[in-house]
């Protein structure tokens, strides 16, 4: 066998191994929480950012069919208050409320009206994203975007909810949507600058400000054309980036959290969902959205949930 087949070979097994983990995935979400499992209850308030459609509605969708009080939010009014309105008309408990998470006023005034309307909430999917670049495109002309989104509001969103997050026996959850693309030690997509790569992998000695800083370099790299040979990832560059950074502060957070005293725990992870068929992929993905939410509402309503800092993919832990 030539070394074309072996990888033909190699790809083949691979796709049927991910048929397999489909298929098992397929089962276990039609199993239904029994009734000494379910931790949650119709006053159970989730809130799903960047929700109107893809992968942030069915999240939506999937954990108000479980009898949860779910807030979908949206940058736009008119398409959120829409989507909003197919899950209402179907009988669920789904409110709407505008938010844009790289505008703090508009962040500052959602967090005032779920405190008035809801005293505080249980589960944050951080969803809202965005990318420029569809397939193995790669510029980074809209990098200052797609980070600001990505990671830096994402982390505003997060920072904003924490003081929102309700006491409780079980803990609350949040869980930032990311992709294998933001791993450290991808193989396409890794940090190619060794000393960096080590500082962000050294979880104990890991912090905001280092992660801020990566950005920072990068973003002035791309301003002055020097970030081609900045030792950064060779694909979906700007991308990549903004999801290792949010992964990172993930791991920062539950560190964070983790001294926080029983019955006021905040349990912290990210997934990714896979290549999903969505407008952000250019509906060129293998999954489908109600598969590629189905690792968010696993890690939401684990019963009992202790699992903090870690990254998943197929309700299966991955590394970073």
């Amino acid at each position: 066998m030539d070394q074309t087949e072996k990888q033909s070979d190699k790809k083949e097994r691979a796709k049927e191994r991910r048929e397999k983990r489909r298929q098992e995935i397929s089962l276990l979400r039609s199993i239904p929480y029994s009734g000494n499992q379910k931790w949650w209850s119709a006053e159970t308030v989730a809130v799903v950012t960047g929700a109107n459609r893809g992968i942030g509605f069915q999240i939506t969708h999937q954990l108000a069919l479980q009898g949860i009080t779910v807030i979908l939010t949206s940058r736009e009014v008119a398409v959120g208050e829409e989507s909003a309105k197919v899950l209402q008309e179907g009988g669920l408990d789904v409110a709407f409320h505008q938010l844009d998470i790289v505008d703090d006023e508009s962040i500052n005034s959602f967090c005032a009206w779920v405190k008035e309307k809801y005293g505080g909430i249980d589960i944050l999917i951080n969803n809202a994203g965005f990318s420029l670049n569809i397939g193995s495109e790669n510029s980074v002309e809209a990098a200052e975007k797609v980070i600001n989104t990505n990671y830096y509001g994402t982390k505003k969103m997060i920072k904003a909810a924490i003081p929102l997050m309700r006491p409780s026996a079980q803990g609350a959850r949040i869980v930032t949507v990311s992709s294998r693309l933001g791993r450290l030690n991808g193989k396409r997509n890794r940090i190619y600058d060794d000393d960096l790569r080590k500082q962000l992998e050294d979880v104990d000695n890991l912090s905001e400000e280092l992660i801020d800083a990566t950005m920072t370099k990068f973003l002035e790299q791309v301003k002055d054309g020097t970030w081609t040979s900045g030792g950064w990832p060779q694909s979906n560059t700007d991308y990549s980036l903004s999801k290792l950074a949010i992964n990172a502060f993930t791991r920062v957070l539950a560190k964070e959290f983790s001294s926080r005293p029983e019955g006021e725990k905040i349990f912290i992870n990210c997934y990714c969902p896979g290549m999903v068929k969505t407008a952000m992929t250019g509906w060129a993905g293998q999954v489908t959205p109600e598969e590629g939410a189905d690792t968010a509402i696993w890690l939401s309503l684990l019963p009992d949930q202790a699992i903090s800092g870690k990254f998943f993919a197929e309700r299966r832990e991955i590394h970073f």
